[in-house]
Order: structure tokens, then C-alpha cells, then sequence
């Protein structure tokens, strides 16, 4: 927690009073079982009531007064509070977004939505409390036994020994809490990504009929989340009833042993001393279990705050150059230099994968499930990068480009087709701001988007829901591919985009991106997507067996000849060959 606690300069005035205001509360709690015992023994005992109304007076300026700081103290938590969290928030976020895909699948999404929101709350209640009970529960307990020393020191005795067992009552159960709180707190990722998982996928459940095993899943997790909250809360609720016990049981000594000590005249004991006792053991009592509440408020936040510390410990692997490189126009557009790549299984994902690509060119890849075709975009858009080896663009390895500039020379249009929840306009705008509507609209057309959104009410200010749900999956495809051509990138990527167009318009949309003078890979599972590409790579296992053209491809390349059979007869692939020659 105390790597957090630099949050806390911005608000050191806040930090300064609440206390200060808390402490003059506790002090004004500490004066009133002085004024009820001089009440009870000069203002009833000799049946005068002008005193005891002049007493009880101050009772409530006391009161009043109290009051008054305790409000003070309260809006300085609440504005501190909610300002460290809403900054801590903002931080963590912002941290987040720096981070590279390697440390985000490291870390997760359900774990890291769990960080920005519990866990940055649990702090948020953290610090609401330091400024409102940290000092005022110690300085009761400490002011109380103090006072009760100045009335009684044999009686005080009984304050430090029912102190100290009402020690030994806190620290087993808080002990025994913390490891709890601490899985509880992990039991809420499992939650989390279950909950997302289900509802980002909920067509995929839907389809397969598989509510009853998504929601057994989420039972079995919500299940262990509540074991451990019910085993803690068990123990945490022994607290409370051991701590009245021994609170009652010095009570009843306090009355016992103090009615012997006012009947023999020791210490100078009065019946009103005695109701100040009594005040006093109630006052540490109560201090007592707050100081208990704290222990279990801080324990959460400090689990909390070591699962955000993990997350700003943790650094990007993948540094942003503050300078352009060197860029040779004569150089190839897309070079890759005998590339190796394995992800956090330690396995290659790409083994020895060399290529070129001109200006201009396009370039197909294609192969087998896991064959490594995403990889090779995800490695051009430096999204992780090479274990060995190297990528350049334009003669400069993508290293030492600055990742904005990255972004606006390479446009990818990924597998999955995400929109996001805000107008047409602001999704096609998002890579650049400077886009004019013309340029949108001839995106639109490029990717064959015009002749569905040129129907919708309000044009390019139609609105998109969250995740684009009020498009179908083609529709949903084409705006992206439109969006990516928008940017007018030097060189675009479309990641097996086309996967939900009919033939029709993915041979339309390929022609119009043909006509423009961009270089383009095309990533895709169809070889008629591929079949006039400048070249073509055939992946398996993360190796690039083959390297040419269509033609050359199915008379050298016996996997991709493999391909092709699974989507053309062999007279259709003899027609080709024959075409070809």
C-alpha cells in the first residue's frame, strides 16, 4: 500500500484536517463521562438543578461541536477518497494501455477489469477510512485508558487487562481472515472471466445449447467465491460477540470491585466516577472493534493494492523510439529476415519465415488452423515482437519506428470484426481525426459498405451499438475493412476479413482494393482470395513451405495443392494449371 501512497500528495490538506478534525471529536468524546460523573455526583447528589442544567448544556455544546468536526472530516475523506481513486483508476488504465500483448495475455482481461474496478474500490474505502478512524480509534483507546488511570489507577487495571485479552481475541481472527480475503479477491477474477467470456460469446453458447454447462461453470466458481467470503465472515463473526464478552465481563468487575471501593472510601471513588469508568470501557470497546473493522478494511486493500502494484510493476516489452528511422523508398515495402517467434508456451509459432514484398505488391498467406498467419500480421503491426530475426518496413527495422508512426503506415483489419458503441462517423474516424466525410465515403464504397449504410437513418451519424450488434457479421466486416482503408495506410492487412462475405462481394471487394495503390496482405482460409496475389505464402506448423505464385505454388507445393482440393475439384485445379501455362 504504501507504493499508493504517493496519491495521497495531492490531497495533503485533506489528509491534514480529516484527522485533526477526527482527533478534536475524539477529544470532546473524551470530556462528556467527565461532565456526567460531576452531573451524578455534585448536581443529583446534592439535588441541584440549575447545575445539572448548566451541565447538560455542555453536553450538548460538546455534542454539537463534535458533530460539527466529524462533518468536516467526513467531506475531507469523501473528497479524498474519491479523488485518489479516481486518479489511481485513470493510472492503472492509462498503464494498461501501454502495455504490449504479451503482458496483457499474461495478466488477463477478467483479472485486470477485476484490478481497475474492486480492487482500486477496496483502496478507495482504505483511505475514507485512515482519514476518518486511524487516529481517532487509537487516541480513544489510549485517551480512555489514560483517563481511567487519573480516576482509578487500581481499577485501571482492569482496562489494560480486558485491552490485552481483547488483543489476544483480534489477532488470531485477523490472521486467519487475511490468506482469505486474499483468495477471495482471486475467486472474483474466475467470476469476472467467466461473466465476460459468457456474454462476449453468448451466440457461441446460444448455438451449441450450452446455457446449462456456462451456467454450471459459473455456479462452480460463484461457489468457491462464496465458500471462502462465508469462511471468512464465520470467523470475522466471532469478533464482535469475544470482544463484548470480555468487554462485559470488565464491566461487571469495574461495578463490582468500584461499588466496594466508593462504600471503603479507596481512591476517592464516587458513584459518578464509576459511571465514567463504565463510559470509558465502553468508549475502548467500541474503539476496539473499529480497530478490528480497520485490520480487515486494510487487509483487503492491501491485497488489493499488491494486485495493482503487479500491474504498474509490470513494463512493456515493446519500447516506443522517440525518432523516425532512415527509410529507403527503394527498399521492399514488408521484409522479413529469417523471423523465429514463439509465444509464452515457449513452442515457435514461426520457424525461419523469410520474404520480401514490393510496393505495390500483394501478398497472400495462407494455411492450416495454427499455421501461424495471424502471427505474421501481429509481428508486421509490431503488436509482440521477434524472438529473433527481423521485420522492416521500408528498408527500417519496425523497431526503431515510433509506434504512432507504425499505426498510421500499417492499417490491420483483424479476424474478428470490432465496432465500437458510438456513431458511424467516430468508428470510421477512429484511426485518424483529420478524415473528411468524402474520404469516408469513398471507404465505404471501396469495401462495398455504401449500399447498406447509404439505407440508415442519419448516414455516417447512424448510431452503432456496443460491439456493432445491430449489424450482421458481413456488414460488420465491410465497415472495418472500410474503416482500415480510411486511414489511406501505405500498407494494409486484412487478417481473414472477408470470412463472412458471400463470393460475390469478396471478388468485388477484392477488385477495388486492387485498384488501389497500396501494398496489401491478404490473410485468408479461401485460395480464390489469394489466386491473384503478386505472392503467396503456404504456412504449416509455423514453417513457410512454399513461396511463388498460384501457379507455381500448385505444381511445387504439395500442401497448398492440398488446399486447394478441399475447395475445387481436381478438373477445376487441372483447368487452372492449364490456364496457367
Amino acid at each position: 500500500m504504501f507504493k499508493l501512497a504517493r496519491y495521497l500528495k495531492e490531497f495533503k490538506l485533506n489528509v491534514t484536517i480529516g484527522p485533526l478534525c477526527k482527533l478534536t471529536e475524539a477529544i470532546f468524546e473524551l470530556i462528556v463521562p467527565l461532565v456526567m460523573a460531576r452531573i451524578i455526583d455534585d448536581g443529583i447528589a446534592n439535588g441541584d438543578e440549575n447545575y445539572i442544567w448548566q451541565n447538560g448544556i455542555i453536553l450538548v455544546v460538546l455534542a454539537v461541536c463534535g458533530l460539527s468536526f466529524a462533518l468536516v472530516c467526513q467531506y475531507m475523506a469523501s473528497v479524498a477518497s474519491q479523488g485518489v481513486g479516481t486518479r489511481l483508476r485513470s493510472d492503472l488504465y492509462a498503464h494498461i494501455n501501454t502495455l504490449s500483448h504479451k503482458e496483457l495475455d499474461t495478466l488477463g482481461s477478467a483479472a485486470l477489469v477485476t484490478r481497475v474496478t474492486n480492487d482500486v474500490n477496496q483502496v478507495q474505502t482504505a483511505v475514507a477510512m485512515l482519514i476518518r478512524l486511524v487516529v481517532r480509534a487509537p487516541f480513544l483507546v489510549v485517551g480512555a485508558a489514560i483517563m481511567s488511570v487519573s480516576i482509578s489507577p487500581r481499577l485501571s487495571l482492569i482496562f489494560f487487562g480486558s485491552m490485552a485479552v481483547i488483543v489476544l481475541i483480534m489477532y488470531p481472527i485477523m490472521k486467519a481472515t487475511v490468506k482469505l480475503f486474499k483468495k477471495q479477491q482471486k475467486s472474483l477474477d474466475g467470476i469476472s472471466r467467466i461473466t465476460r467470456e459468457n456474454l462476449s460469446g453468448v451466440r457461441v453458447v446460444r448455438a451449441f445449447s450450452r446455457q446449462d454447462y456456462e451456467k454450471e461453470r459459473f455456479e462452480a466458481e460463484a461457489e468457491e467465491y462464496r465458500r471462502f467470503a462465508v469462511k471468512a465472515g464465520r470467523i470475522n463473526a466471532l469478533l464482535n460477540p469475544a470482544i463484548f464478552i470480555a468487554v462485559n465481563a470488565a464491566y461487571l468487575l469495574i461495578v463490582w470491585l468500584g461499588g466496594g471501593f466508593v462504600n471503603g472510601g479507596i481512591d476517592g471513588l464516587t458513584q459518578g466516577k464509576i459511571i465514567a469508568l463504565v463510559n470509558y470501557m465502553t468508549q475502548i470497546s467500541l474503539a476496539l472493534v473499529v480497530v478490528a473493522n480497520l485490520v480487515t478494511i486494510f487487509t483487503k486493500a492491501a491485497a488489493s493494492s499488491a494486485r495493482i502494484n503487479e500491474v504498474f510493476d509490470m513494463k512493456s516489452s515493446i519500447t516506443s523510439p522517440e525518432s523516425s528511422p532512415v527509410q529507403d523508398k527503394n527498399a521492399p515495402a514488408v521484409e522479413f529476415d529469417n523471423v523465429h517467434f514463439s509465444y509464452s508456451t515457449g513452442e515457435n509459432a514461426l520457424d525461419k519465415i523469410s520474404f520480401e514484398l514490393k510496393r505495390g505488391e500483394t501478398l497472400g498467406i495462407i494455411g492450416g488452423t495454427g499455421s501461424g498467419k495471424t502471427t505474421i500480421a501481429s509481428l508486421m503491426c509490431r503488436f509482440y515482437d521477434v524472438s529473433s530475426g527481423s521485420v522492416k518496413i521500408n528498408g527500417a527495422d519496425i523497431r526503431e519506428y515510433p509506434l504512432e508512426e507504425l499505426r498510421r503506415i500499417i492499417a490491420l483489419v483483424p479476424q474478428k470484426a470490432e465496432l465500437l458503441s458510438g456513431s458511424l462517423r467516430e468508428n470510421m474516424t477512429l484511426g485518424r481525426s483529420d478524415i473528411s466525410d468524402e474520404q469516408i465515403q469513398k471507404a465505404l464504397e471501396i469495401a462495398q459498405a455504401a449500399e447498406f449504410t447509404d439505407k440508415l437513418d442519419g448516414g455516417l451519424d447512424a448510431q452503432v451499438l456496443q460491439g456493432g450488434k445491430n449489424f450482421s457479421g458481413g456488414q460488420k466486416q465491410r465497415l472495418t475493412i472500410a474503416r482500415a482503408i480510411a486511414q489511406s495506410p501505405e500498407i494494409l492487412i486484412l487478417d481473414d476479413s472477408s470470412s463472412a462475405l458471400d463470393y460475390a462481394t469478396d471478388a468485388k471487394l477484392r477488385k477495388a482494393i486492387g485498384e488501389l495503390s497500396m501494398t496489401c496482405v491478404i490473410i485468408s482460409q479461401r485460395a480464390n482470395s489469394i489466386l491473384h496475389a503478386d505472392k503467396i505464402i503456404v504456412l504449416d506448423d509455423g514453417q513457410a513451405v512454399g513461396i511463388g505464385t498460384h501457379a507455381e505454388l500448385l505444381k511445387t507445393c504439395h500442401v497448398y495443392r492440398e488446399i486447394c482440393l478441399t475447395q475445387y475439384s481436381e478438373e477445376e485445379i487441372e483447368e487452372m494449371e492449364a490456364a496457367n501455362e
